[in-house]
């Protein structure tokens, strides 16, 4: 296959994946900020979503004060802000347009319809009025994408690179949210918590769990109440909860390994090595090394996989 048209299938579906995950994570910040909280508090919360989306000089330079409205404004429909929501999706439609003839007609009219409607809802006001309801049409859209992707398209390299780039964004996702908790707080254990914050907690770690599907999930694996380091357990390391880093990893392996002709290639090694930290890894260890490391950690050696990824199969991201 061509790079070119590798490199416009892989993006394409992480740009999807991307458009889906902000709206996770914008969705339990907002959940989040309708509890009874004070305003530093919930301006707290808004500024960590900024720091661990890595957007908050772009924001500050261009908004100046954080105000809930206009980072929601800022992550779902500025067109000059590259990860809001509106830019994934036009970005994840223009990837599919240049490769039209690789996908199949379901694939394109779901990428195609998702930009058109957005653009109308959005001008219609429909963010504005339900949040929250957007947010569900978002996931909704990518469930869809990802459903019709598996459902119509020959399972042959155009596939595994599209799935490659779903699962590799979904890793990187998923440990973002996770660390919006320590940004909120500004604690870098989960047992530090005063008997005030405790209660907050419950909401916040719902919240999380609910933003990746994973509520119900919980209670059947746990059969308890919601425990944060059990949250980080189920949302790190348990291969069998679908959108966790262990799980994503396992599905970039095993996609790489599919394109890869090479026996020894270093992008598979590096992937390779990253899944076997998270299959032995345990939760116990990860909290005394401190979340936030681990997770910081983490997202770097994700990103150092996608530019391997770029370098071996795709055009590399400086061409």
């Amino acid at each position: 296959m061509l790079s070119r048209t590798a490199d416009h299938l892989f993006w394409m579906s992480r740009y999807t994946e991307r458009a889906e995950n902000t709206a996770r994570m914008l969705d339990v910040n907002y959940q989040t900020s309708l509890l009874p909280q004070s305003d530093a508090v919930a301006q707290v919360g808004w500024q960590g979503l900024l720091s661990i989306s890595e957007l908050l000089p772009t924001y500050t330079e261009k908004y100046g004060a954080i105000q809930a409205r206009e980072v929601m404004d800022f992550m779902v429909k500025d067109e000059s802000n590259p990860s809001s929501i509106l830019s994934c999706l036009g970005a994840a439609r223009e990837n599919a347009r240049a490769v039209r003839g690789t996908l199949t007609t379901e694939v394109w009219e779901t990428q195609n319809q998702t930009w058109l409607e957005v653009k109308r809802m959005l001008k219609a006001g429909e963010f504005e009025r339900d949040p929250a309801q957007f947010f569900e049409w978002v996931k909704f859209r990518s469930h869809l994408s990802r459903g019709v992707t598996v459902g119509t398209m020959l399972i042959d390299e155009a596939l595994h690179f599209m799935r490659l780039g779903t699962f590799l964004e979904r890793a990187d996702n998923t440990a973002r949210l996770v660390d919006v908790k320590f940004h909120a707080v500004q604690s870098d254990f989960f047992g530090t918590a005063s008997e005030k914050d405790q209660e907050y907690d419950f909401y916040h770690w719902s919240a999380i769990l609910r933003s990746v599907s994973g509520f119900e999930v919980y209670r059947k694996v746990y059969r308890d109440v919601i425990k944060p380091e059990r949250v980080g357990e189920l949302l790190i390391l348990r291969p069998d909860m679908p959108r966790s880093m262990h799980a994503s990893l396992n599905e970039v392996v095993s996609n790489l390994e599919l394109v890869t002709s090479e026996t020894h290639s270093e992008t598979l090694r590096r992937a390779g090595r990253l899944r076997a930290d998270l299959k032995y890894g345990r939760i116990d260890e990860i909290l005394a090394t401190g979340l936030h490391a681990y997770l910081t950690q983490f997202l770097d050696r994700v990103n150092d996989l996608g530019a391997h990824i770029s370098r071996e199969f795709l055009v590399p991201v400086n061409a």
